[in-house]
């Protein structure tokens, strides 16, 4: 089965994740083959046509994983359980986007890691105005895709605090606007 790398950023993104690692929209496992250092992964993925998809993938790798068939807003782990979690294109399409992330955070142990590539909401007005234009359509037609959703504020408004943040515009995809980056749980 093919592996999609999205111009490197998938692999760059599942490469960084540590020991017991969350996954949320796991999908049909295409992180899966740039995971390096983990010791077990939890698949977060309510759709169970999307994980049968994953299964070769599954069978190609050498750690154990545990599929969860619940939304990001009911993670059915203890509290302070995760190393790292893993979220590449997934909060675009999550209906309560804040609930989420506090979920992630509260399984994430004191120390661990928020590590993910979104898109969303544009810091362009012009182009924020289409993409809220475009949002009742791709909610539709791709999955509930919210195009404008400020990725950086619902993180940093859950308590987490950046250690790393880029943004940027994807190039040949005018509506697209991503956001990459680790984060942290604030202590507070």
């Amino acid at each position: 089965m093919r592996s999609i790398d999205c111009n490197g950023t998938r692999s760059d993104v599942a490469s960084m994740a540590r020991g017991v690692v969350l996954e949320i929209g796991f999908g049909s496992g295409y992180n899966l083959p740039f995971y390096k250092n983990i010791e077990m992964l939890y698949a977060l993925e309510p759709s169970s046509p999307l994980y049968t998809l994953a299964q070769e993938r599954i069978a190609a790798v050498s750690f154990p994983i545990t599929h969860l068939k619940n939304s990001a807003e009911q993670i059915p782990l203890p509290d302070n359980t995760i190393d790292t979690v893993v979220s590449t294109w997934v909060l675009c399409s999550i209906s309560d986007v804040p609930k989420a992330l506090r979920e992630i955070a509260r399984v994430l142990k004191p120390g661990g890691t928020f590590i993910f590539i979104e898109h969303g909401g544009s810091p362009n007005t012009f182009l924020k105005r289409i993409q809220t234009l475009a949002t009742p359509f791709t909610k539709r037609l791709a999955g509930n895709c919210h195009l404008d959703r400020k990725i950086d504020s619902l993180i940093s408004e859950a308590g987490f605090e950046f250690t790393d943040l880029q943004m940027s515009q994807e190039s040949g995809r005018p509506l697209m606007f991503s956001y990459r980056g680790t984060a942290v749980k604030n202590p507070n």
